[in-house]
This record gives structure tokens, sequence and C-alpha cells, in this order.
């Protein structure tokens, strides 16, 4: 995450991410959708006739599609008043020193390249609709490795995006699947070469810093045979009157062998509808980890997939989310079991405070002949107050008779007698709230590297005031 390695202790300091930068645009679209704005984006990007008639199907797509009429309340979500693409800069830059300067001083703000010096592989930076900045070390260029925004990809590796794209979420998979496959800008696209092992993170850093945009990024990582790669998300955004939405797709292939592990951890502001589809298809002996971090967005739908293709393939989704004032995360995860001898692990963690609701959906599914297959689904809910809400909505689907599949859910407050426990040692309710929430969330905060871990608890001290005492 941004930031990483400032001085935490003024955690009141929450202007670092609610801040906005006035740029100049060089492109605006018009407000709403429409059959002319797709065909803008796809002139302006220069794309290839595969790619505008992909972009045409998924519109057509859109229009037909329904409405979701479950998880949070989109009935205020007016789809004609975004601005579907806005281009910050001429084109994107491969050194730091060509951004320009208003850009360059957002995301010095946020941290991205002290942390990039200091810790990450390959870092790639996303104002509004796309890429401004990125670049891969040396070292992993070498290797093969392909770190790209997705609007490079198609211009250099068209074969490799035609080959992936859609193919693990369909345009019709959902309504928002469709949007974001028609208005596509922006994000990453990753290759690891077969036993090519990534020791250090790739990040991209997503940016909404217009008022009323769409931000669609397209993602897609694949991680050929007996490879291993560690892709880090973070997002933000200023706080406006008027929303924004963010409708991402991230498409994840994980080959015989390998070992992908994609972690998020997003501080939208309130103001953001969050509708996001990810998914994973693991193959044979293959390894998928998403680990998800929500503290931000007024609504959030989202459920990390993985879909078990290959023998001995295994699932793991670990997720978090912080509920506050006014904001409704409707998140989860799906294990869809395809071939015997596989796994899966969710674990969800939620904290509600006041009128914040957290939901809990998820979706196990082991078919007919997936034998020895397994599946831990755990869900935890953490009340703050008799305000806040938590619900649990599990779904499981067995068809096998040796499937093992095991599901647990508590709903739980904090504790009298810990806190009191806690002040009797001179902490104030606040501080023993925290350590008390920060125990709760341990197996995800473990999972984090060190520097995001910091982040992450000065989040939540962020989140945590005002909620006790």
């Amino acid at each position: 995450m941004a930031g990483l390695h400032e001085d935490l202790r003024d955690i009141k300091e929450q202007d670092r991410y609610d801040f906005r930068t006035e740029i100049d645009y060089a492109h605006r679209s018009r407000r709403g959708i429409g059959e002319d704005v797709v065909r803008d984006i796809s002139a302006l990007k220069n794309e290839p006739q595969w790619m505008l008639d992909f972009r045409l199907k998924a519109l057509e797509s859109f229009f037909e599609m329904p409405m979701p009429t479950w998880g949070v309340d989109l009935g205020t979500l007016d789809f004609e008043q975004f601005y579907y693409f806005m281009r910050a800069t001429p084109g994107k830059q491969r050194s730091w020193d060509e951004v320009p300067d208003a850009i360059k001083e957002t995301f010095e703000k946020l941290g991205i390249p002290e942390a990039e010096r200091k810790y990450l592989a390959g870092v790639e930076t996303q104002m509004d609709s796309e890429a401004v900045y990125s670049s891969l070390k040396d070292e992993w260029e070498r290797q093969g490795i392909i770190f790209v925004d997705m609007d490079t990809a198609v211009r250099e590796y068209p074969d490799l995006v035609q080959a992936h794209i859609s193919k693990a979420v369909p345009i019709r998979d959902n309504k928002f699947a469709a949007l974001n496959s028609a208005f596509w800008s922006g994000g990453s696209f990753v290759y690891v070469p077969k036993g090519v092992k990534v020791e250090i993170p790739l990040q991209a850093y997503f940016r909404i810093n217009a008022q009323s945009l769409g931000q669609f990024e397209r993602t897609i990582i694949i991680a050929d045979e007996e490879s291993n790669v560690h892709y880090i998300e973070g997002c933000t955004a200023p706080q406006y009157t008027e929303a924004a939405l963010h409708t991402g797709v991230i498409e994840i292939f994980v080959k015989q062998g390998a070992h992908a592990r994609y972690t998020t951890i997003q501080n939208w502001s309130r103001n953001v509808y969050n509708l996001v589809t990810q998914r994973a298809i693991v193959d044979a002996d293959g390894l998928m980890e998403w680990v998800d971090g929500n503290l931000g967005s007024g609504v959030t739908m989202k459920y990390p997939a993985v879909v078990l293709k290959g023998e001995r393939a295994r699932g793991e989704v670990l997720s978090i989310a912080f509920a506050g004032d006014g904001q409704h995360y409707d998140a989860g995860a799906k294990a869809i079991h395809l071939a015997p001898n596989t796994s899966s692990i969710v674990t969800s963690k939620s904290i509600s405070k006041g009128s914040g609701r957290s939901s809990f959906r998820g979706l196990v599914r082991i078919g007919r002949g997936m034998h020895s297959s397994q599946s831990r689904v755990v869900c935890d809910a953490l009340l703050l107050d008799p305000e806040s809400r938590s619900d649990t909505y599990p779904y499981i689907d067995v068809s096998e008779d040796d499937a093992k599949v095991e599901h647990e859910a508590t709903v739980s407050k904090i504790s009298e007698d810990q806190l009191f426990y806690l002040m009797s040692r001179g902490l104030s309710e606040q501080q023993a709230a925290a350590i008390i929430i920060n125990g709760f969330l341990e197996p995800f905060v473990k999972e984090l590297p060190m520097e995001y871990a910091v982040e992450l608890n000065r989040l939540i001290q962020l989140q945590m005031e005002g909620s006790v005492g």
C-alpha cells in the first residue's frame, strides 16, 4: 500500500488519501453510456478491430442483462452520471522524472516511488482511466517476465491477450463484468515464464482522482508452469459529493505446479461504488491465494473465486472487511471444485460499527466424481455496537459422497471483560479496543508483507476513531 514508510504517530492524517489533484486532462469522454463512447475509447487507444468487436459485444450484453436484486442496494446507481474515460496524460512513462509534476506529486504523497525503490520488483500506477507510469526491474525483465498495462499488452502481446481475456470471467458472467468488458481501460498484464519465481512483489496502484469517474481496470495474470508470483494492488480516491464507480475484472491463470498470490488493500472513499469480479483458474498441483482487504467505499460487492480445474489444485481466500457508518460490504468467496483431490480454504473476517453492515456470501461446489476433495469455510464477524449488523449467506453444493466440507460462522462483540482487563493495565478504552481488534484480524495481517501490515493497522485505527467510549 502507499506511503508505507511514513511516520505513523499521527493517525489522524486521513487527508493523506482524501486529497485531489488539479489536472488538465488530455481527454475526457462525455457523461453516460453509449456506443459512441465505446468507439471513442477504442479509437483513442488505436485498438485492433477484434478488441472493438469485443467491446461492442459486451455493451450489447450489458444492456440486455438485469441489475442484481441481491447483495447491496444499487437503487441509486445511475450509469448516466459517470464519465467512462479520462486520459490524464498523453502517454505512459517509464521514467519517473518524465511524469507530469501534478501527477508525480500525487503518487509521491502516496509513497509509491519510495516503495518501488525499496522492495518492489516492479510497479504500475494508474490515474483515473489509464496507466501513467510503469517499470520492471532489469533482473526480472531479463528472465522473460512481462509486466505492462493492459493497453500496452493489447498492442505488443495480442495473441496472449486474446487467448486469455474473458476466459476466466466471461462477458456475460454478470452485468458489471459486461460493463467492464465494454469500457475497460488500464489494469495490469502479467506473464511469468515457466519455472521463474518472482521473489519480491509486483505492485499496481489505482487512483480515482476525478469527480464522477467510472474506473474499469482489467487485469490478467498468467503464472506459467512451476512459476511463482505475488501481485499487490492498492486503491484510493478523494471524497466527493457525487458518486464514483469502480468496476474491475481480474482474471488469473495458474498453470500446473504454479503459485500465485493476489493481495488487495483498498481504501476507496465512501462515495465509491466498488463492484468487482475476481476469478482464478487453477491447473493440477497449482495454488492460488487471494488476500483481500476492504476498508473503503460506500458499497462493495466482491467475491474472489477459485476454479480448481486440475487434480490436487488448491485455492485459498483470506478476506477482511471493516464497515463503518453508511457502508455496506457484501463480500465473500467462491470455490468451484472441478477435479479430484482438490482443496479450498475460505477465511472471512468482518467488523461492523455504527450503521455499518457486512455480509458474507460464499459458494462451495464439489461436483460428482470429484473424489477426496475438501473445503473449509470460516466466517467470523465482530460487532462494535448494537446498531451494527452482520449477515452470512453460505451456499454449499456437494455431489460426491467422500468429499469433506466444513463450515463455521461466529458473530461476537468486544468483551467487556477483555476491555476491563486491558484498561486495568493502564490503556484507554480506545487503545484496548484496538488491541482486541488487532488480535481478531491477526490471521489476515500475518499474511501481509511487514510494510503492508503496518499500513493496515494504521487504516484500522483511522476507522476506529470514535467507535467506543
